[in-house]
Parts: structure tokens; C-alpha cells; sequence
């Protein structure tokens, strides 16, 4: 009788739990990039930002699925980790091509660490995460040859412009990746014909010249979208991207004007590695 009576109860509580919207806290059912974009583990300034780096489109327009082996190139903090990983977890594997713990910068090691933390904090949720250091000339290996079906990186083409190690980078990925593997690529898009002088500087790249170091490395073009693409970015602040949201680096001064802009201008693109 005791039983009777509780089951209407215990029907109230699983229907509450299967409402809309709500996740559950440990995280063992799969989500899908949807909820996984707004789910509790993220804080809510990288919550914000999605309507910046639109991921589940940018992610979908790339092709990802989660039985697939993707590799992060250079995840920094782990704003698209907060995504990829948990959904891979269950089918998949998911390689964080970081930063190595002898790389010259003091601020790599400690970013590495940072990241590290993370990812091992909650285990349930992430899954088994592969970390490769990154670090060429001397680390370049970042999965084995010709193992991974994806390889992703977000806006860090301009650093390694920066250091003159574009060609190593794009290199790596290519001999990580599967023959048919993709390549995709998010960068702050500088205006057409911008000299490498500004390249190096503002953290805007065109378009042009990462298609041209992607074929140069053997890769083949696809195709682009605009789901990235922000017309109010000008590219021209007098500290470069970085001017922009969410860095503002130029501190208060016209704040209000950089924050009405958003975050930057940016090209997203495909590309495969071929098949024979």
C-alpha cells in the first residue's frame, strides 16, 4: 500500500526531471552541442559569448560528430573544450593540442596547467581527454600519424604569423590528420590586401593568406560561411583586435564605442585533406 501511494510521487519526480531544459547534474546522458553550450559546468561570461562565437553553428558547419577523433589545436582556456569534449566523451576521442610546459613564454606553461586542472576537476563530464604539446620546432607530433578525423583551431592563425612558425603548425595537422580528414579554421579577418606587416601586429589575418598556408601544407579548400562575419568591425583600433571585446585592451577609453562593435570579424573555414 506504502508503495502505491509513493508511485504517484516518484511519476511527479521524473516528469519534473524530464522537463525541458533541464540537464542532468552528473552529466551521463549525452547532450547534444545545443545544451551543451548554455549547460551549468560553463560560467556564464563564456555562456555570453556564444552569441559572439556561435558555436553550435560554426561546429555543425564543420561536420562534427561525436563518434569522431578531433583534434583542439591550441584550446587556451577551454572556452570550445566546455563543448567538444563532452561530446565526444562517449563515442569519440578528443586530443588538446596545447601548449608544452617548456615553451619560452611564461604564460604557456601556466595556461597548460590551468588547463589541466580543468579537464581532470570533473572527469564524468569531460571524459578522457588526451593532452599533446605543441611547440614547434621541437614538439609537433599531436596524435598519431593519420589517426584524427577533425582538426579544429579558433582564432590562433595570428599567433603563430606572430612567432613565424605558420608553416610548422599547418604541417602538424596535416600529418595528424586521416586522408579525408578536415581541417577547420576560425581567425579574426583582416580587410583584403592588408600587408604582412599589420598581419603581425594586429591580430587580423586575411582570408587569402590562410587559404594559401592550408594548400601550402597539401590541404584542399571546401568551402567558408559567414556565421562568424561581424560588418561592424572596421579591423582598424589602435590596439588591434584586442581593442575589441573581451579583451579592451585600450581600457576605458571609448569603451562604449568598442563594446557596441562586439567581438571581431571573423573568416570560418573548411578544408580536407585529400584522399589519395
Amino acid at each position: 500500500m506504502k508503495l502505491l501511494k509513493l508511485m504517484p510521487i516518484f511519476a511527479g519526480f521524473l516528469v519534473f526531471f524530464s522537463l525541458p531544459g533541464f540537464i542532468w547534474a552528473d552529466h551521463h546522458q549525452p547532450l547534444s552541442l545545443a545544451q551543451l553550450v548554455k549547460d551549468a559546468h560553463r560560467s556564464a561570461e563564456n555562456i555570453s559569448r556564444n552569441e559572439f562565437r556561435h558555436p553550435v553553428e560554426t561546429l555543425e558547419f564543420f561536420g562534427l560528430k561525436p563518434d569522431m577523433t578531433v583534434i583542439e589545436i591550441l584550446p587556451s582556456s577551454g572556452w570550445y573544450t566546455e563543448i567538444i569534449a563532452p561530446f565526444l566523451r562517449d563515442d569519440g576521442k578528443y586530443y588538446a593540442a596545447h601548449f608544452s610546459p617548456n615553451a619560452q613564454p611564461a604564460y604557456m606553461p601556466i595556461r597548460l596547467r590551468e588547463f589541466e586542472e580543468k579537464i581532470t576537476s570533473d572527469p564524468d563530464l569531460y571524459g578522457k581527454i588526451t593532452v599533446r604539446h605543441l611547440n614547434p620546432p621541437h614538439e609537433v607530433i599531436i596524435a598519431p600519424l593519420e589517426s584524427a578525423d577533425m582538426a579544429l583551431t579558433f582564432r590562433n592563425v595570428h599567433n603563430w604569423i606572430m612567432a613565424d612558425q605558420q608553416k610548422e603548425f599547418f604541417d602538424s595537422f596535416y600529418a595528424a590528420l586521416k586522408p579525408g580528414g578536415i581541417l577547420g579554421i576560425v581567425e579574426h579577418r583582416a580587410l583584403p590586401n592588408a600587408p604582412m606587416e599589420a598581419m603581425r601586429t594586429t591580430g587580423y589575418v586575411t582570408e587569402e593568406y590562410v587559404m594559401e598556408l592550408a594548400v601550402a601544407a597539401g590541404f584542399e579548400f571546401l568551402e567558408s560561411t559567414e556565421i562568424n562575419a561581424n560588418s561592424k568591425d572596421s579591423t582598424t583600433h589602435p590596439e588591434g583586435v584586442w581593442t575589441l571585446p573581451p579583451n579592451y585592451r585600450a581600457g576605458e577609453v571609448e569603451r562604449a564605442k568598442y563594446t557596441a562593435v562586439g567581438e571581431s570579424d571573423r573568416m570560418t573555414l573548411k578544408f580536407r585533406k585529400p584522399l589519395d
